[in-house]
C-alpha cells in the first residue's frame, strides 16, 4: 500500500468500507464453503476471506483497516477472486490501495454497437473514425472515405500510413509526422504487454517499410495529444481539422476520432462541397489518422 498522503485517511476509510460491503454481500455457499450456522452479521467473516485468498488473518484484517502494509498485485488478485469481484471492482481496490489497476487483458473486442456506429455516420459531412487499440479501423464513415481516400484495402491506419504510397505522396509532411506516428503506436504497445497483436503489425511493416523499421529502432514513445491535421485533397484542395480523440469506456482500447474544420481555412465549404459532390464515394485522399 501506497505511503501515508493527505487523502491517505479517506482513501483508508472508503478500503474499509468497500472490503466490508463486498464480504456482506457473500455467503460462504457462493464461494463453496460449508454452510454456516446462523450468524448475528450478514457475509463472509474476514477469516473465511483470508482463507480463500491464501493470506493471513491479521494481514486482511490490517489491509480491510487500512493500515499501510506493503500489498502486491498478485495478493489483490486473490483478495478480488476470494470477494467474486468484476472488472471494475477490481480496478477499484487497486486503486483504493494506492495500486495503479493493470491494463485489460485479453484480445481486444471489435464490434462497435448500434449507437456507436449512428454516432460516427451522424458526424458527417465532417469525417470520423472508430479505431480499436493496434488502429485497425472498426468503423469509418463516409465523410472520412471522401476526404481521406480509405477504400476495403485500408484495415489498419499505420500500416496505410506507411506502406500506401496514395497517402505518403499527397503528404507533404509525411516524413515530419511519421516520428510520431510510431512513437504512439509503441506507446500503446507497452500498455499491453505480452498482447501479440502489436507484435504483428510491427514484424509486418518492419519487413515492408525501412522507415518504420529505422524509427521502431529508436524506441521513442509519445502520448495522445489533440492535433490539426492537413490533407492536400486532388479535388477539394487544402483541407485543415483539428482532430479530437476520444476513448470508448465501452469498448477497451477504443477510441474514436473525431476531424473538424478549423476556422478560417475555408475547410468546412469545400468539404460540404467535397461530400455532397461525391455521395460518399470514397476518392483519393490522404490519412494522417495515425498520428496521435
Amino acid at each position: 500500500m501506497a505511503s501515508d498522503t493527505p487523502s491517505a485517511p479517506g482513501r483508508r476509510e472508503r478500503l474499509r468500507d468497500f472490503l466490508r460491503t463486498r464480504r456482506a454481500r457473500l455467503t460462504p455457499e457462493d464461494v463453496g464453503l460449508p454452510p454456516a450456522p446462523r450468524r448475528r452479521t450478514p457475509g463472509l467473516r474476514r477469516e473465511e476471506v483470508a482463507l480463500l485468498a491464501g493470506v493471513g488473518v491479521s494481514w486482511y484484517t490490517w489491509l480491510e483497516q487500512g493500515r499501510p502494509i506493503n500489498v502486491s498485485a498478485e495478493v489483490l488478485d486473490a483478495i478480488g477472486r476470494a470477494l467474486r469481484l468484476d472488472g471494475p471492482e477490481r480496478e477499484h481496490l487497486y486503486l483504493l490501495t494506492g495500486l495503479n489497476p493493470p491494463p485489460p487483458t485479453g484480445p481486444s473486442p471489435s464490434a462497435a454497437t448500434p449507437e456507436l456506429r449512428r454516432l460516427i455516420d451522424a458526424w458527417a459531412p465532417r469525417p470520423a473514425v472508430l479505431l480499436d487499440r493496434y488502429g485497425n479501423f472498426v468503423a469509418v464513415n463516409d465523410a472520412a472515405r471522401a476526404v481521406f481516400g480509405y477504400d476495403d484495402t485500408d484495415r489498419n491506419c499505420l500500416v496505410s500510413f506507411f506502406t500506401n504510397s496514395r497517402y505518403r505522396n499527397l503528404h507533404t509532411h509525411w516524413a515530419a509526422v511519421a516520428p510520431g506516428v510510431v512513437a504512439a503506436f509503441r506507446a500503446a504497445a507497452a500498455r499491453h504487454p505480452g498482447d501479440p497483436g502489436f507484435d504483428r503489425i510491427a514484424d509486418e511493416l518492419r519487413g515492408a517499410a525501412p522507415e518504420f523499421a529505422e524509427l521502431w529502432g529508436r524506441h521513442d514513445v509519445a502520448g495522445v495529444v489533440q492535433t490539426v491535421k492537413a490533407v492536400r485533397h486532388p479535388e477539394a484542395g487544402d483541407l485543415v481539422f483539428d482532430t479530437t480523440t476520444l476513448s470508448v469506456p465501452d469498448l477497451p482500447g477504443h477510441h474514436v476520432e473525431l476531424q473538424n474544420p478549423r476556422p478560417g481555412t475555408g475547410t468546412a465549404a469545400r468539404l460540404e462541397r467535397l461530400v455532397g459532390s461525391q455521395g460518399g464515394v470514397a476518392g483519393p485522399g490522404l490519412s494522417e489518422h495515425c498520428s496521435r
